[in-house]
């Protein structure tokens, strides 16, 4: 649309032949060319338009009338004086509120986790140096535990019915075994606890035989038979301080892939398995593994050097970080955040023996290779 039918008239339009020039006349345009007006698209009529010049008006105040310009146009309605539009957020020229920054949140309750992390490790210690056998009833305990809530949720997300009493009871005699004869009589507990399973669940219909034989097993295997290096350990002269240096070299990992990825993660671990984890935190976890690794087999093994406590803390951070990844796939599987809640800040005792149950047979083995089995 021509800019001038809402502005003044220009010179030079014409009227009829004797009136000569009218001011405020429209121009006639060019002779009507049949030809060419098939190749034009013709303009739109603008509803309300004002039938004379605007100049007039414009100067006295007075709003024109005002209508979309084409049809996929949406129509604005034009304020009134001294009225707010109705859409001030599309003013560019109003000020934007600027959001506040928001902190990075460590994703669960640091108090709590403080809190309970301090109290186990008050339980671990008076157990571990004060009678062995405490100790070994505590791992039990805690196997028992962390059975029982692996169970329910297989049974609660899967429908898969691992047979729990048998599970218990191998599960807690594998331990005290380990302890009492060593690695052949964790193998023979561990056996027995798998040929308890399959004579159990036959008291049940046979559907899903195979499917809650095959989670039982695999249950005795992940929770109690690798729990029971650490009753091994716990068995030499010098055990408590080989259990020690076990717990605190994959706590020390743990924290430090924690404390580093929060602080400066940005590239994904394992994305698909858990989101959370960063590989500047398992950087984070070799380092302060080996520097505690060190520490500890100068300081509290008996015939261990620095070196190999670097060693130690090189292969725990990478069975510890294995460990977390293997649980997460398991919560990820049942569709599960935590295992269970018993523990505030931590979940369930399943999530705080992701990364021990691997790490035990690993300390196991090279602390029997670096200094004897004592």
């Amino acid at each position: 649309m021509n800019d001038s039918s809402w502005g003044a008239p220009q010179a030079g339009y014409w009227g009829p032949p004797d009136q000569g020039p009218v001011q405020g006349a429209v121009p006639a345009g060019p002779p009507y060319d049949a030809h060419h007006a098939q190749q034009t698209r013709p303009m739109p009529i603008v509803p309300g338009a004002p039938e004379h010049g605007g100049d007039q008006e414009m100067d006295q105040g007075v709003a024109r009338p005002s209508g979309p310009l084409f049809r996929d146009e949406p129509t604005r309605a034009r304020p009134h004086p001294g009225e707010m539009p109705q859409n001030p957020e599309s003013m560019s020229d109003a000020p934007q509120p600027v959001p506040p920054p928001q902190k990075k949140s460590a994703g669960r309750n640091l108090g709590a986790a403080i809190g309970v992390g301090v109290g186990l490790g008050a339980l671990v210690a008076v157990s571990l140096f004060v009678v062995k056998a405490v100790f070994v009833g505590v791992v039990a305990v805690a196997i028992v535990v962390g059975l029982r809530e692996l169970t329910k949720r297989l049974e609660e997300r899967k429908g898969i019915k691992a047979p729990f009493v048998p599970l218990a009871v191998g599960g807690a005699a594998m331990i005290v075994a380990g302890y009492v004869w060593g690695a052949d009589g964790a193998w023979t507990a561990m056996a027995l606890t798998a040929l308890a399973v399959l004579v159990w669940r036959m008291a049940q219909p046979p559907e899903n035989y195979l499917r809650d034989v095959t989670a039982g097993v695999f249950a005795a295997f992940y929770v109690p038979f690798l729990a029971t290096f650490v009753s091994m350990m716990l068995a030499a002269d010098d055990g408590p301080w080989r259990v020690l240096t076990f717990i605190v070299i994959t706590v020390v990992a743990d924290t430090g892939a924690y404390a580093v990825g929060w602080r400066f993660g940005t590239h994904k671990l394992a994305p698909r398995i858990s989101p959370g984890k960063t590989r500047e935190g398992l950087l984070g976890a070799v380092a302060f593994a080996m520097v505690a690794g060190a520490l500890c087999m100068q300081f509290l093994i008996d015939g261990g050097t620095w070196w190999q406590g670097l060693l130690l803390g090189l292969a725990v951070s990478v069975s510890a970080t294995l460990g977390d990844l293997g649980e997460s796939m398991i919560k990820r599987d049942l569709g599960i955040k935590d295992m269970g809640t018993l523990l505030p800040g931590h979940g369930g005792i399943m999530d705080r023996l992701d990364s021990l149950l691997p790490t035990a047979p690993v300390v196991w083995l090279l602390l029997v290779v670096f200094v004897g089995s004592g």
